[in-house]
């Protein structure tokens, strides 16, 4: 397996968005990034999604590089993190893969055009600073990182994350990514039955400043926290691929909301 090395997912997905020479890009994690799919008409043409399946399959095999430290303005901080997993071993980036898997063609159906910051689940990385790279270089409409939480056994449901303000470096991402995140939010709730978070956040919602793929985008962007998966209740719905479709269809309710002004 090719450990990712720094620098090359920006040069990877630029490649990708303008077609390259030679068919896809390829990926950081020694994968190929698709070609970007012929616009076609639906709410959504013209519009760039970029989706961020938390995590790697290949993380946690490589300590040293995903523990290096990358600068987050606000902080130092771990380049990448092996992610959660429920009591059965069902692991985040799994989960977090399968999302994006069922919610890309849903997207892509509707116009979009969808990059991705990793092209498989069993690469290592990419750094969280170069997710958010993707993203705005990608100029991106709407960018999207998806994840499972791991809180308290007791605590349960879901909750949107958003940018907190970092003063003249993200002002102007606050509002628009702030209207993503409520859009998602009430999308989501609507589209799973799954409550706002009892343990975190406020009515489905949290503002966090050290976190990479928000500090450092320049693009409207929020983190999901799809559910607790220390949580029995939240992990058996998870692990359930006809569950992980429903998110799919309310996430991609929610961007369309989004992009569309609905």
């Amino acid at each position: 397996m090719r450990v990712h090395r720094p620098g090359f997912v920006t040069l990877a997905v630029l490649a990708a968005l303008s077609g390259g020479c030679g068919g896809a890009a390829p990926a950081p994690n020694g994968g190929a990034l698709p070609a970007p799919p012929t616009a076609s008409a639906g709410p959504l043409a013209g519009k760039v999604v970029v989706l961020d399946p938390g995590h790697n399959g290949g993380n946690a095999a490589h300590p040293a590089e995903i523990n290096r430290e990358v600068d987050i303005i606000t902080r130092s901080k771990a380049c990448n993190a092996v992610g959660f997993k429920t009591a059965d071993g069902y692991e985040e980036n799994a989960f977090a893969w399968s999302v994006t898997q069922h919610l890309r063609p849903l997207l892509e159906t509707m116009g979009a055009q969808v990059v991705l910051t990793r092209s498989n689940d069993e690469g290592v990385g990419p750094c969280v600073t170069e997710r958010a790279a993707i993203g705005n270089d990608a100029r991106a409409d709407a960018v999207v990182s998806i994840h499972g939480d791991s809180g308290k056994p007791s605590g349960h449901g879901f909750h949107v994350i958003v940018p907190g303000l970092i003063p003249g470096r993200n002002d102007e991402v606050i509002e628009p990514s702030r209207k993503l995140g409520l859009a998602i939010r009430d999308a989501y709730q609507a589209g799973t039955g799954m409550p706002y978070a009892n343990y975190r956040g406020e009515d489905g919602l949290r503002s966090r400043t050290d976190l990479g793929g928000l500090n450092l985008s320049t693009r409207p962007v929020v983190f999901i926290q799809c559910g607790n998966m220390r949580n029995a209740g939240d992990a058996a719905k998870m692990t359930d691929v006809a569950f992980r479709k429903r998110v799919a269809g309310a996430l991609a309710t929610g961007i369309k909301n989004y992009l569309t002004g609905t």
